[in-house]
């Protein structure tokens, strides 16, 4: 995708700003996992797997140590599965040693909060983790079900069912930058 904008769509988060709430993001996950070997960052396709490197190589560049990553593919774990009835067509790869681990699943958007429901009910399958914790690039309000971000880059407070955030990376489209529609403007 191009830099070009349209009527309702406003940038919110450029490259600096994705890049700056991601090391904010790695500060606090190192300040909360002294032992950062126990540690696995689980990516949520499609941008929490590339988001989830991003704070590896962060946490690397800090501790020297980089935590093991993961990657989750929540297709048969989603709670409209019945209603999209596709195929999965990403993977999931998990370290295979997640008992009593610290795993921080990652995230670009917080919602409604299913999409991190059916990312734990996954993650469970391969173990028992010692806590799990969520990590999210935008937290916007609307939630569903009774769940929050321990580690947010940017919160929405304000937005509408109707309006969309688009997260865009350079790892999946070309560019890194965050846009907030509204899709009650007319152009």
């Amino acid at each position: 995708m191009g830099d070009e904008q349209h009527a309702g769509e406003r940038l919110v988060m450029d490259a600096g700003k994705i890049t700056r709430a991601l090391r904010r993001i790695a500060h606090e996950i190192i300040e909360r996992h002294v032992d950062v070997e126990r540690l696995i960052l689980a990516g949520v396709h499609t941008r929490g797997v590339p988001l989830a490197h991003r704070l590896a190589d962060i946490i690397e560049e800090i501790e020297g140590h980089r935590p093991r990553v993961g990657a989750l593919e929540l297709t048969f774990f989603r709670d409209d599965f019945r209603l999209r009835a596709k195929s999965p067509e990403k993977y999931t790869e998990m370290p295979s040693d997640v008992d009593e681990s610290e795993v921080v699943l990652v995230d670009d958007v917080l919602w409604t909060g299913r999409t991190t429901k059916a990312a734990i009910d996954a993650l469970m399958t391969f173990g028992r983790p010692r806590v799990v914790e969520l990590a999210v690039l935008i937290d916007r309000n609307g939630r569903e079900l009774p769940i929050r971000a321990d580690y947010v880059g940017r919160e929405f407070l304000q937005t509408d069912a109707s309006d969309r955030i688009h997260v865009h990376l350079k790892e999946t489209d070309d560019n890194d930058q965050v846009f907030l529609i509204r899709q009650s403007e007319k152009p």
